[in-house]
């Protein structure tokens, strides 16, 4: 953090003292907002992107999109405004390091940490999406971590709402860090929460691998790279990575949105139930795994700024060897499957038995476990099928060749696995007065789907699971088959829940700029009603004294909400104060918003008699004029002046 030479001011109310970071569209600063005594972060908008357009709007994006998003795991964003050109962003000011600046100091973390940061990272996540938000640039240099080890998400600048098709990138062109984009988002196809999970898929990889999955010499190439190519294991880089850990990790790096977590609630659940040492959800992923590479090229690393390049025009999500459209790449990729061919037919010929191996035995593990085996072993996972089974879910129940068998390194095995719900009697749990997250967690434990179902009321319903207590929105009310029940693995439970709330609370808006009010209206599914305005000696000019409804009004989505904008101090007429004792002239002048200074009157003053030690006072021969002791003589500006509040008064007062 380096302090400013000269601090400035913006919107006359905050104080910039300290550069704390340099982005890819704006510098972040330590400030001090005056109004409301508190220190904050401002993000100041590059000056030579202040006059695009796209850039200014992405900028008011980014706080709509997050100044709606009070969340532990989210920065909060206060206000945004514009001063003489400068847009920027007021948010919470968070102690501590950035993700990516841990993971450069530190190296990689243990499993254990590294799921409990991607668990809170998901949480904010969550929470994000269930209010229509998708981060679209999910990366350590967007996660912070304090010195107490909590985990906020950052930076919600190319954020979108789920339920628009507004985009402000080019066309042609897709905007993000390239290392963490999603295959869709590569392919600049439309994006959802799913994702996000990609994306904290890659972080999750690189907090234990010390590197993401995907690294080339370009961002264009490691976009590629996300559509074509199957990312390594984790253990590939750092040994002894947790299988469970890394099923979580690669069930979030699907190509296909639909094989991957649906929910960010889903991936904290399986990252929580590995920290607290219960096995994982996470299900074998349908893909094919590459195989190994048998030339090691050394690339470097793509930087992490957030950037735009041009979408990923290749096909689209496929795993076939990619091309490329240069003749000599061809012929050299031609020459090396030739050799490689007319090597393994020489070795075999003179009975070179180095390449034989036995079968290994990996019916009965999980997945995960089963394709690391195999992968030391030198083989290859070509394919994968499903069969129900009374063994967990992702459990290996065969192979083929089958164990024992002599296969060649290289050989393609195909591996069959559990998808359970093989008829296993199971007891339903009670989930009533459960929130969804714990409910669903419960479920899958016991080999149980469910589905929601949404009511109206906000008790719990009637019937053996009944509490008949209120609870809060998004507990379970109900439940079929009802707890204890004797079901098979595989039924899927009913969960009644309270209907989502259509109403909305009115932000606070009094004390933001007009711009911010603007954005926490909009943000919080309200329409922007009229906007009057007022003198105010109490706020500066442009700052918003009243709302209508006020803040904390619980009112329906859409409702317009009206607000009254400072236009300034308001103008007095000075009322004169002579002959008013001081006392008296200072509480008049100060209620009309002036500031009071008194003198010594010189003049104007009542004259004072002479006396002798031995005689009466002198009866003056004419009678005396002027204010007496302590009565205001005279003022400066005089009585009647037109001013404004804040102007200095001085009044002169009689000895």
């Amino acid at each position: 953090m380096e302090p400013l030479d000269e601090p400035r001011v913006l919107s006359g109310r905050y104080e910039i003292t300290h550069l704390i970071a340099r982005g890819g569209m704006a510098q972040i600063y330590r400030a001090h907002d005056r109004q409301l005594d508190r220190i904050v972060a401002l993000k100041v908008l590059f000056p030579e992107l202040s006059t695009d357009r796209s850039f200014v709007e992405r900028f008011r994006r980014e706080a709509q999109a997050a100044a709606n998003l009070s969340h532990p795991n989210i920065v909060q964003v206060y206000d945004w405004g514009e001063d003489e050109g400068n847009y920027f962003i007021v948010m919470e000011l968070v102690e501590g390091q950035s993700l990516s600046e841990i993971i450069r100091d530190h190296g990689p973390l243990k499993a254990i940490p590294a799921a409990r940061i991607a668990a809170d990272i998901a949480a904010g996540l969550a929470y994000a999406h269930r209010s229509g938000v998708v981060h679209r640039d999910v990366k350590p240099g967007n996660v912070i971590v304090t010195a107490d080890g909590e985990v906020k998400v950052t930076d919600f600048g190319i954020a979108r709402a789920m339920n628009t098709d507004e985009d402000l990138t080019q066309t042609g062109l897709v905007m993000g860090t390239a290392t963490y984009f999603s295959p869709e988002q590569a392919e600049g196809r439309t994006v959802d929460g799913r994702s996000d999970l990609y994306a904290l898929g890659v972080v999750a990889f690189e907090m234990v691998a010390g590197r993401p999955p995907f690294v080339a010499e370009s961002p264009i190439a490691v976009a590629s790279k996300h559509v074509r190519e199957v990312p390594p294991l984790p253990r590939d880089f750092v040994a002894n990575v947790p299988p469970d850990y890394e099923a979580v990790v690669m069930k979030s790096l699907s190509k296909f949105p639909e094989q991957r977590y649906q929910t960010a609630d889903e991936m904290r659940a399986d990252f929580l139930r590995f920290v607290d040492g219960q096995p994982v959800l996470a299900q074998e992923v349908a893909t094919t795994m590459a195989a190994a590479v048998a030339a090691t090229t050394t690339v470097a690393a793509v930087g992490p700024s957030t950037t735009a390049v041009p979408a990923y025009a290749g096909p689209k999500s496929e795993y076939r060897r990619e091309r490329s459209p240069r003749a000599w790449i061809a012929a050299i990729a031609a020459l090396v499957l030739l050799l490689a061919v007319i090597g393994f037919f020489l070795a075999k010929s003179f009975g070179g038995g180095s390449g034989t191996l036995s079968m290994p035995n990996v019916v009965g593990i999980s997945i995960t476990q089963a394709r690391i085996e195999l992968s030391n072993a030198g083989l290859e996972v070509a394919r994968t099928t499903q069969k129900a089974s009374k063994k967990p879910v992702g459990t290996v129940l065969s192979s083929n060749p089958a164990s024992g068998l002599k296969v060649q390194k290289g050989q393609k095995v195909t591996l069959e696995i559990s998808k359970g719900g093989a008829g296993q009697i199971v007891e339903v749990p009670n989930v009533v007065n459960q929130d969804l997250s714990s409910a669903e967690t419960m479920l899958q434990q016991v080999g149980l789907t469910y589905v929601i179902s949404y009511s109206t009321q906000t008790t719990s319903l009637s019937g053996a699971n009944s509490t008949g207590n209120s609870i809060a929105q998004g507990k379970v009310l109900s439940q079929d088959p009802p707890a204890k029940s004797k079901v098979t693995t595989g039924t899927q439970v009913t969960l009644t829940v309270p209907q989502p709330t259509q109403t909305a609370t009115v932000p606070g808006v009094v004390g933001q700029t007009a711009s911010g009010a603007s954005g926490a209206i909009t943000g919080a599914n309200l329409i922007v009603g009229t906007q009057g305005s007022k003198c105010s000696n109490s706020q500066p000019k442009g700052i918003v004294l009243s709302s209508s409804p006020a803040e904390g009004t619980e009112v329906a989505t859409g409702t317009a909400v009206n607000f009254v904008v400072s236009t300034g101090s308001c103008s007095v007429v000075i009322q004169n104060v002579v002959g008013l004792t001081q006392s008296a002239a200072t509480i008049t002048l100060q209620g009309q918003g002036l500031v009071v200074q008194s003198a010594v009157a010189t003049s104007g003053c009542m004259p004072t008699t002479t006396t002798t030690s031995s005689t009466k006072p002198t009866t003056p021969t004419t009678m005396p004029t002027g204010e007496a002791k302590g009565s205001v003589a005279s003022q400066t500006p005089v009585g009647g002046t037109a001013s404004h509040a804040g102007v200095v008064v001085t009044i002169y007062v009689c000895p």
